[in-house]
């Protein structure tokens, strides 16, 4: 996975354990609010995240690590048991529906076992590895299959569909239909819906 020394992010320092802690809070008080109570379910989503535009549905269980680094546009539908590793920015436009276990991965760790472990982390009073985190951009009328995972540093361009299971490992453009491990385009389409 590419990253750079800048990508790298601080996961142990007690601002981000009380962000983390108070978005764990918001979760659980979201999960177990009345599901026709909307006034109440929307004001806990924007007390959660970043931003959140209108006609937003959010199923439970919904689980992320920080809440304000998602900003979601209108109309856009996340379906049950999705998770958000919000480390980095997540954003996502509008007309976009998400469907159930998708993962959204913005953090990870690098591969080499030196670049991983910090040796010193207990002077250091952080954790013992090292995280790094580059953000996800989801595009207008994108579609996501159920249990599809996108990782780190990964765009998906306007009106592409991710077919159910995909491991998402870079960029897919826009108009297309890409499935798979890795993910892969396997048909454009143009923007009438004629196939391309």
């Amino acid at each position: 996975m590419y990253y750079e020394a800048s990508d790298f992010v601080e996961t142990a320092d007690s601002e981000t354990l009380e962000l983390i802690a108070r978005t764990r809070e918001l979760t659980r008080e979201y999960y177990f609010s009345d599901y026709r109570d909307t006034e109440k379910r929307r004001a806990i989503l924007q007390e959660l995240l970043g931003g959140i535009g209108e006609n937003v549905a959010i199923d439970t269980p919904f689980y992320c690590d920080h809440g304000k680094n998602i900003f979601l546009g209108n109309d856009v539908i996340i379906n049950i048991n999705c998770t958000f590793v919000d480390n980095a920015e997540i954003r996502i436009g509008n007309k976009v529906l998400i469907a159930s276990n998708v993962q959204l991965y913005t953090g990870s760790h690098p591969v080499l076992p030196r670049e991983r472990l910090i040796a010193d982390w207990k002077e250091h009073q952080t954790t013992f590895f090292r995280s790094f985190a580059r953000p996800i951009e989801i595009k207008d009328n994108v579609w996501i299959g159920g249990g599809s995972i996108i990782l780190p540093g990964v765009t998906i361009g306007e009106n592409s569909v991710i077919g159910a299971g995909s491991v998402v490992n870079r960029s897919i453009p826009a108009n297309c239909v890409a499935v798979g491990n890795p993910c892969k385009v396997i048909r454009y389409f143009d923007t009438e819906g004629t196939r391309g």
